[in-house]
């Protein structure tokens, strides 16, 4: 009578998660879903040199020579290098929750996911939630985007991903490649997780262990910082 049991709640739990996947929008990558790499503009760290320049050795002049005095003020205001411009900051008031805003795509598991706006618990059921919030930006804010789905539908496979393997998220007509850095376990109450961060990073966030039948206990985190931006084609 128990593996009757057993047998009846495994074969419920199965199709549960079947349904789920399937009405989570979650598909195959396709052949033209990823932007082509040459089209992208690279991150690069830019070194700005703010020392004041050498004067060369010249020959001697007449120090009362007016010219000769315009000629060291103008080299001690020299100009400095214009620091690089920092992202704009919105407010995304034209978003509202559970509406489709992008798509999520990790080739290593050969899947794109439907990427919504918000996490409650209607929205998660869509596919994934994109975390808006005090310490979050999109990508096009380029700092910390945080993105959560449940790990018995549209994320069960993420436990597979490794360190280098790269995801994109593809938002307003802009691809944003990450590269993975690290993944962890941690407590499902644990705060220190969705926090500001200087630099564009992509973090992920579901429940775990995975196979956990039930409100489980941890969460699973992979954090990915930005590597590159593609415009893709209107």
């Amino acid at each position: 009578m128990m593996l009757i049991l057993v047998g009846v709640l495994f074969t419920g739990w199965n199709g549960y998660v079947w349904f789920s996947e399937m009405s989570s929008g979650r598909e195959p990558i396709g052949e033209n879903d990823i932007a082509e790499a040459d089209e992208v503009e690279r991150l690069e760290s830019v070194s700005i040199d703010v020392s004041e320049p050498v004067e060369e050795a010249s020959p001697a002049k007449n120090l009362e020579d007016p010219l000769d005095e315009e000629t060291k003020l103008s080299s001690k205001k020299a100009k400095k290098p214009k620091e690089p411009e920092q992202p704009k900051r919105r407010d995304y008031k034209e978003y509202k929750a559970g509406e489709k805003i992008g798509w999520l795509l990790i080739p290593s598991l050969d899947m794109k996911y439907p990427l919504y706006w918000g996490t409650d618990d209607e929205t998660l059921t869509q596919g994934v939630g994109y975390h808006a919030g005090n310490f979050t930006t999109p990508p096009d804010g380029q700092r910390h985007t945080v993105l959560s789905g449940h790990r018995d539908t549209v994320f069960r496979e993420l436990g597979d991903l490794k360190e280098g393997d790269k995801m994109f998220v593809q938002f307003e007509g802009v691809q944003y490649e990450y590269k993975i850095k690290k993944t962890w376990v941690t407590d499902a109450e644990d705060r220190t997780v969705i926090v500001a961060k200087d630099e564009p990073t992509l973090t992920l966030t579901t429940c775990y262990p995975f196979t956990f039948i039930g409100a489980a206990p941890d969460r699973y985190i992979i954090e990915a910082p930005l590597v590159n931006i593609t415009k893709m084609e209107s």
